[in-house]
Order: C-alpha cells, then structure tokens, then sequence
C-alpha cells in the first residue's frame, strides 16, 4: 500500500501528460479547418522571417518588408502548380489512349484470374457492372466530396497567405506572450526554445524544397534516358510525394510503374521493372544521402516514431496531417529535451540509440 503511494505522484503525472496529448488530439481533430491552415502558415512565416528581418533592416517597413516576401514564395508555390497544371492536362490528352491500354490489360487480368481461382469472366464483368452500378447511385455523394475538397482547397490557398502575414506583423508580441505565459520557465529558456523550434522549421522546409529539386532531377534524368512517356509528369508527381514520408514514395512507386505498363508501347514489362529500379535507387539515394546531409536536422527521430505520426496525422488531418507530423514532432522533441519532467519523453522520440544503451548498461 505504501509502495502505490509513494508512486502516485508519478502516475497522476503520466495521466496529465496521456490527457493532454488525447485533448490536442480531439482539438486538432475537431479544429483542423481552421488549425491545419494556421500551422502551414506558421511554417512559411519561420521561412520567411529571416527576409523579413532582412529588408526590415534594410530600412523597409515591416508591411511593406511582409508584402514583397510573401508575394514572392506565392509566385512560387504558383509557378510549380502551373507546371503541375501543364503536366496533367497533357496527360489527360492521352486519356482514351490510356483507357484503351487499361481495358486490354484488364482483359489480360481477368484472363489470370478465371485460370488461377476459376471464376469465369462473365461472371466478373457481371460483379464489375454491379460495382459500376452502385458507384454510379452514389456519384451525387462523390461529387458532394469533391466540391468539398474543392472548396477546402480554396480556403486553404486564402487563409494561409492572411495567417502567414499576420504572424510575421504580429511576431513581437506572440514572443512575449509566450515568454510571459511561462515565465516560471524562466525568460531565457523559453527564449532558447522558441529559437530551436524557429531554426527547426527554417532548416526542415528549406531542406525539404532542395530534397524535392534533386528527387526530381534524378527521377526525370533517369525517366529521360530510358525513353518513358510522361517523364517529366511522373517525376513531379514522384517528387511531391515524396514530401509524405514513407507512404507517399510507395503510392509514388505504384501509380508511376502502372503508368509506364500501360503508357508503353506493347505494354513492356521491362520499361516498368527499370521504372521500379530507379524509383529504388532514388529512394535509397534520399533515405541515406538526401534526408542526412540536406534535410537532416539538429533533431533526430526514430522510424517507429516517424510512421506512427504519420499515420496518426493522416487520420487527424488527412494529406496535410502527414506532412506537418514530421516538423511537429521534432518542434515536440526540443521541447521535451529542454523540459527537466518530459526529458523521457524527448528520449523516446529520439534515434540516439548507443547512448540509451550505455545508460542501460551503467
């Protein structure tokens, strides 16, 4: 009896910390229309601030300083989605021929399938037209989605610019309300870590964009070679994908290989088995070189870590969860390090693993 008093204080902190995290959670979840926008947002804006500083120094006003900053990235980020744009619609231009190719290598499909399970082919294009059927009774609820995505869409394109704005105009007082809000932390630690959590971001978008540049170039270079239709479309799709971690390279993988099977001339298996070897060799080159020496940041976290955030950020939010889980763990992590109560916290989302063993050891 004794012995569970003694430990109360300890679980009585673990339920605080398992609450906490399950009520961000529901927030995030409940909010995300409004808090998935504000925290991309965020990210530009840490991008974006040392710009700003610059032309601030410079002599220019600080609206002015946040208007040519954020005009410029938006000329970006426009330039790649008309690039993206072009792509598709010369894909889409090809479509009957591609419709085509899908029937014949549905028929070669189905032909493997009555000869493997035994299941005739009337019998499957009986079970394809009831399918066909049942997604056509609910093509107002598809169209339904698709308006609003499309319309989520929209409101992402408008908000972020005015958040990412606001945030660098307001940025002096959003540091000292969150000085003062933990001021028992004491000014300096939370100084120090909102400057990590600032460098941390800086470096992870700014690697993140050069990691893509070269996934790219090396994707299409070795599309080029090889002589595949699409090359340069199915490069940029690989590239942006690539931005999801692990589950977007293996959705990559998939669709750029069917593409290639069906693109090609008497549909060649070996044209697909080399689209698969480069998209290999790329993802290894990215994995060991790229994620190391250009996004590899002053925080490392471990792969299990890595994989359950991102799933748990795909059901919380979608595409968007996926790709801002990465930089809030690591913002997480040089919390918890600087945080004396959640340091074993810090410690299991961390990939220091000959340290914890030397600990273990002692």
């Amino acid at each position: 009896m004794n012995t569970f008093v003694d430990h109360t204080p300890y679980y009585k902190r673990l339920c605080y910390s398992m609450l906490c995290i399950v009520l961000l959670g529901f927030l995030l979840y409940v909010g995300k229309e409004i808090l998935v926008p504000f925290l991309l947002a965020t990210m530009l804006a840490s991008l974006l601030l040392p710009v700003n500083r610059y032309l601030e120094k410079k002599g220019l006003p600080r609206v002015l300083a946040i208007a040519f900053s954020l005009t410029f990235s938006l000329l970006v980020i426009g330039s790649l989605i008309y690039m993206l744009a072009n792509q598709i619609a010369n894909f889409m231009d090809d479509l009957p021929t591609i419709q085509q190719r899908m029937d014949s290598l549905l028929h070669v499909a189905q032909k493997w399938f009555r000869s493997s399970f035994g299941v005739t082919i009337r019998e499957q294009n009986r079970y394809l037209t009831e399918s066909a059927a049942q997604m056509k009774e609910s093509q107002g609820g598809i169209l339904q989605q698709t308006y609003g995505t499309l319309t989520d869409a929209f409101s992402f394109f408008v908000l972020i610019p005015i958040y990412c704005a606001l945030i660098l105009f307001y940025r002096d007082m959003l540091r000292k309300f969150l000085v003062d809000a933990f001021h028992s932390s004491g000014a300096s630690d939370v100084t120090d870590i909102l400057k990590a959590c600032q460098s941390i971001s800086q470096s992870f978008i700014m690697g993140l964009l050069i990691e893509m540049a070269i996934v790219f170039a090396l994707n299409a270079t070795g599309f080029l070679i090889l002589g595949i239709k699409y090359a340069i479309f199915l490069a940029l799709v690989s590239a942006i994908l690539n931005l999801i971690p692990y589950i977007g390279m293996l959705v990559a993988n998939v669709f750029c290989m069917l593409i290639t099977l069906i693109s090609s001339e008497a549909m060649q298996v070996s044209d697909v088995v080399w689209v698969g070897i480069i998209l290999a060799t790329v993802q290894l080159i990215d994995n060991n070189i790229l994620m190391t020496f250009v996004v590899g940041s002053k925080v490392r976290i471990n792969a299990l870590v890595m994989i359950i955030c991102v799933l748990i950020g795909g059901a919380l939010c979608g595409i968007p969860g996926m790709f801002l889980s990465i930089p809030g763990v690591a913002v997480l992590k040089v919390i918890f390090d600087r945080v004396e109560e959640l340091k074993p916290y810090g410690m299991l989302l961390g990939d220091d693993r000959m340290s914890v063993g030397l600990k273990a050891k002692s």
